[in-house]
């Protein structure tokens, strides 16, 4: 595929007012959402959710890509058209996430490489045919004693350039996901300094690998304090210190970056992200690309009932309306009322 294609739909995944939406969960993570409403991951029920998402009204107002996972991207409407088509309709470019899951590092208490990189090629190849443009693998760096080690961070850093170069051969997108995890007690100092070192080895690693920036989209954690951290941060500390580290360590050359909820209520994601972006201008744009922030209201609305399909689409759309605003750093915490 030709590259100028890759730089198109790299841009177009991160167009103004407009983020991607993460509906790429494993087996096991959908199931624990849906035991949080008290029903059973039947494939028929996943298919189902993932409809009532995708079939909201204004969905491409708000929604540039979504993330499916490997039986999603094969699902059809109970109408019969597949969801790939379905997206396209609504003018939004469908992804697939391809790595396999975050394993323990051998030799390495703690920490997690992600797995995958076997028949990836193959892989990509038939994902580009089933019509995904774009691809995500997730990385993760756990902070805590001794942790996360150097060895840890170029190892997954190795791993995401791998996935992206293969990606680009294929003509798809790479969604480039290095996660620092905000699970524990530390500062944001802290995940200042380690996000910085994760991402100083990413862009390493990807230049190594030959991967053009202009065809790739970053997927990285805010820099923020740890859940347990005795000091939590304003959404203005965090914007700060995100750009900043950012603009030390990620080339203009990337159109975008798309961030991760990680563990933030939807209304903490939102308000980070305008935070942002009210700063005024980057050389990138600053989007989302979240699972849990735009999907839980929607998921809580629904509840595994065909009646409450409205429900749940109505809640979806609100909160796609407050991230799509936040894009431009116009989100004001008392739009959150009106639904």
């Amino acid at each position: 595929m030709a590259q100028h294609d890759l730089t198109k739909t790299a841009r177009a995944m991160v167009a103004k007012g407009k983020g991607i939406l993460a509906a790429d969960e494993s087996f096991g993570t959908i199931e624990k959402r849906f035991k949080s409403i008290n029903i059973a991951s039947t494939e028929e029920q996943r298919r189902a959710y993932r409809e009532m998402l995708f079939t909201t009204g204004d969905f491409g107002d708000y929604i540039s890509g979504v993330i499916m996972f490997d039986e999603t991207i094969r699902h059809k409407t109970a109408q019969g058209m597949p969801f790939v088509d379905l997206l396209r309709k609504a003018n939004v470019i469908p992804g697939i996430k391809v790595d396999s899951g975050a394993k323990d590092l051998a030799g390495y208490p703690g920490e997690k490489i992600t797995e995958g990189l076997d028949g990836l090629r193959e892989r990509v190849a038939e994902y580009y045919r089933l019509g995904a443009r774009f691809a995500k693998w997730r990385a993760v760096i756990t902070i805590g004693d001794a942790m996360p080690t150097r060895f840890c961070i170029d190892a997954n850093a190795h791993a995401l350039a791998r996935y992206a170069a293969l990606c680009q051969e294929a003509g798809i997108v790479p969604i480039v996901e290095p996660e620092v995890l905000m699970d524990g007690g530390h500062s944001g100092e802290r995940c200042e300094e380690v996000t910085t070192t994760t991402l100083e080895s990413v862009f390493f690693h990807l230049h190594a690998h030959r991967v053009s920036l202009e065809g790739m989209v970053l997927k990285p954690n805010m820099v923020i304090p740890g859940k347990k951290a005795a000091q939590q941060w304003s959404p203005r500390q965090i914007a700060e210190a995100t750009v900043r580290c950012f603009m030390r360590t990620v080339p203009a050359a990337v159109p975008g970056i798309v961030f991760l909820s990680g563990g933030q209520t939807p209304a903490e994601a939102t308000a980070n992200l305008d935070a942002m972006n009210k700063m005024g201008t980057h050389p990138w744009e600053l989007s989302y690309s979240y699972g849990r922030a735009l999907q839980d209201e929607a998921l809580k609305a629904w509840l595994g009932k065909p009646e409450n399909v409205a429900a749940g689409q109505k809640m979806l759309a609100h909160r796609g309306h407050l991230v799509s605003a936040a894009r431009y750093g116009k989100y004001n915490p008392k739009m959150e009322s009106a639904a």
